[in-house]
C-alpha cells in the first residue's frame, strides 16, 4: 500500500495530575508530579469508516526545555500549549491525506508556530507526536489492523518527504521487512536521588525483579559521578554479576570532563564496569552537541544523542560528528523513530552493527503510554529499553480501578494485581509484546474513563 487516505473530524485533549511515590531530578531539577495527557481523536476513514484514536504522553518538567529562566511551571505550560496549537492545526486540515501527510503539513505548520514562540524543537514536536499516535490509532483501528501490519504495510504512507537523505525504495524495503521481537527487556533507571540499598532501594528492585540491564543517570560534578558509579557496580557485580548498563549525561557534561570520566574507567574498579557499558547518551547540551566533532572521543564508546533530536535532520548531523546512535520516544514522534531505524539500516550496509536506535523512556506509564511506546521498540525489532516509570507511579496512579482492570483484561501479559492494586509486570525483568502485537489499533484494546480527566483545552472540531 501507499497509504490510506482519511480526513480528522474532531479532537479532544485531557490531563490527569500524577503524583510520585519518589523524587526524580532531571538534570538540574527535581520533580515529584506531573500532568499525564491524553488525546481522542476521530477520523473517517476512506473505504472503512470511522473510529476513534487515543493516546497518552506524561508532560515532564525541564526536559523538553532546560530553559534555567523557566520554571518546571513554564514548561508544563509549554507542552499544554503544544498539544493545543497541534489540536488546532490538525483539525482545521479538513482535507483527505494519509496520516503522514496529515503530520508532515502538522509537523511543519507547528515548527513555524514555535520558532515565533522561541519554543525549543522537542517541546514542538511534543504536540504533533501525540496528535500522529492518536490519528494512527483511529486509522489502524478502522482497518482492523495490529501496528506491525499498518507499519508493514505502510497504511500511514509514510515517504521521504520530511528526511531528503532517504529514498522512497530504501523506506518501503525497510518497513516491508520489520521483525517484532516477542519481548522487550527493562533497562531499569538507577536516578541520581535512588537509594543502593535499604527499603525502596536499587538492592530491593533487583530483589524483587530479575534485573539485567541499567541505565545510570550522572550528573556532571566528575568526582561525585566517579564515586556513585563505583558503588553502583560493586552493588551490581554482587546483586547481578551479568549486567549491562548505559550512562545518561543528561547534556551535563563537557568535552574535558568527559574525558576525566573515561580515563577513570580505564582503570581500578571502573575499568571492569566499562566493559559492561554499552554507550552514552546526550553527554552535552543540545546546542553543543553540533557545535564540534565527538573527534578521539568517538573511539572509546558508542554515544547517542537524546535531546539534541530535536528535528528530522538531527541523526544524520549527529552522525557526521561521531555519534552512532538516536533514542527512540515516541513523546518526540513515532514517525521520526521509524524513518531513522530505516537510516540505521542503511548506514549498517557499510559498516555492519555499528549504527543503532535505542528505546529511551523512563516516564511511560501504564495504560496508553507503555504499551503504545513498547509496541512500537518491538515493532522496530529493539530488544531492551529504558522502562521504569512504575518505580516512580504506583501502578495506574489516581486512574480509577475500573480502568486499571480493563487494560489489564486487555493485556493480561503486561499487567499483574499485587496487594489489591493492578501494575506493570516488571518482576520477570521483561515485557512481553504478544497481546500489544496482535491488538488491532496502535495497541489497542481498552481505554482511560474519560470522565475522570480534566480538559487540556478547549474542544477542537
Amino acid at each position: 500500500m501507499s497509504g490510506t487516505r482519511l480526513r480528522i473530524r474532531d479532537i479532544q485533549t485531557f490531563e490527569r495530575p500524577m503524583r510520585f511515590a519518589r523524587p526524580f531530578r532531571f538534570g538540574l531539577v527535581t520533580v515529584d508530579e506531573a500532568p499525564q495527557a491524553f488525546v481522542r481523536v476521530e477520523v473517517e476513514v476512506e473505504g472503512a469508516g470511522v473510529a476513534t484514536g487515543i493516546t497518552a504522553e506524561m508532560m515532564m518538567p525541564k526536559w523538553f526545555d532546560k530553559n534555567p529562566a523557566k520554571t518546571p511551571h513554564d514548561t508544563i505550560a509549554d507542552l499544554k500549549a503544544s498539544v493545543g496549537e497541534a489540536a488546532r492545526s490538525y483539525a482545521e486540515a479538513k482535507e483527505w491525506d494519509t496520516a503522514f501527510g496529515h503530520h508532515a503539513r502538522g509537523f511543519t505548520a507547528q515548527k513555524i508556530w514555535a520558532a515565533d514562540k522561541g519554543l525549543p524543537g522537542l517541546a514542538a514536536s511534543y504536540g504533533p507526536a501525540l496528535i500522529d499516535k492518536a490519528v494512527a490509532d483511529g486509522l489502524l483501528k478502522a482497518l482492523k489492523f495490529p501496528f506491525q501490519d499498518g507499519l508493514r504495510r505502510n497504511v500511514f504512507g509514510i515517504d521521504a518527504r520530511l528526511t531528503p537523505d532517504l529514498d522512497e525504495g530504501r523506506i518501503q524495503a525497510f518497513l516491508a521487512g520489520i521483525r517484532p521481537v516477542g519481548e522487550v527487556r527493562l533497562r531499569h533507571t538507577i536516578g541520581m536521588l535512588d537509594a543502593l540499598e535499604g527499603e525502596g532501594s536499587l538492592a530491593e528492585e533487583i530483589a524483587h525483579a530479575r534485573l539485567q540491564m541499567f541505565k545510570i543517570k550522572i550528573g556532571g560534578d566528575v568526582e561525585a559521578d566517579i564515586a556513585r558509579l563505583q558503588a553502583i557496580h560493586e552493588l551490581l557485580s554482587r546483586q547481578v554479576p551479568d549486567y549491562r548498563a548505559t550512562l545518561d549525561a543528561n547534556e551535563q557534561y563537557d568535552p574535558e570532563r568527559l574525558r576525566t570520566l573515561l580515563r577513570a574507567m580505564q582503570s581500578g574498579s571502573l575499568k571492569s564496569f566499562r566493559e559492561r557499558l554499552l554507550y552514552i547518551e546526550q553527554p552535552f547540551d543540545r546546542a553543543g552537541t553540533f557545535a564540534a566533532p565527538l573527534g578521539d572521543l568517538a573511539a572509546e564508546i558508542p554515544f547517542i544523542i537524546d535531546e539534541a533530536d530535536g528535528d528530522y535532520d538531527a541523526f544524520p548531523r549527529a552522525v557526521e560528528l561521531g555519534y552512532r546512535g538516536v533514542s527512540s520516544k515516541a513523546c518526540k514522534g513515532f514517525y521520526k523513530s521509524v524513518l531513522n531505524g530505516v537510516r540505521v539500516a542503511g548506514l549498517n550496509e557499510r559498516q555492519p552493527g555499528r549504527f543503532f536506535v535505542s528505546a529511551e523512556d523512563l516516564t511511560c506509564q501504564a495504560g496508553l503510554g507503555i504499551e503504545q511506546d513498547t509496541v512500537l521498540v518491538a515493532t522496530l525489532g529493539l530488544t531492551h529499553a529504558e522502562r521504569n516509570g512504575h518505580h516512580y507511579v504506583e501502578g495506574f496512579g489516581p486512574a480509577p480501578d475500573a480502568e486499571a482492570a480493563h487494560f489489564a483484561a486487555a493485556h493480561p501479559d503486561l499487567y499483574r494485581t499485587q496487594g489489591g492494586r493492578i501494575g506493570l509486570a516488571f518482576e520477570r525483568g521483561s515485557l512481553a509484546t504478544a497481546s500489544l502485537l496482535s491488538a488491532p489499533g496502535f495497541a489497542g484494546g481498552a481505554e482511560p474513563d474519560w470522565s475522570s480527566l480534566v480538559p487540556l483545552s478547549h474542544h477542537y472540531r
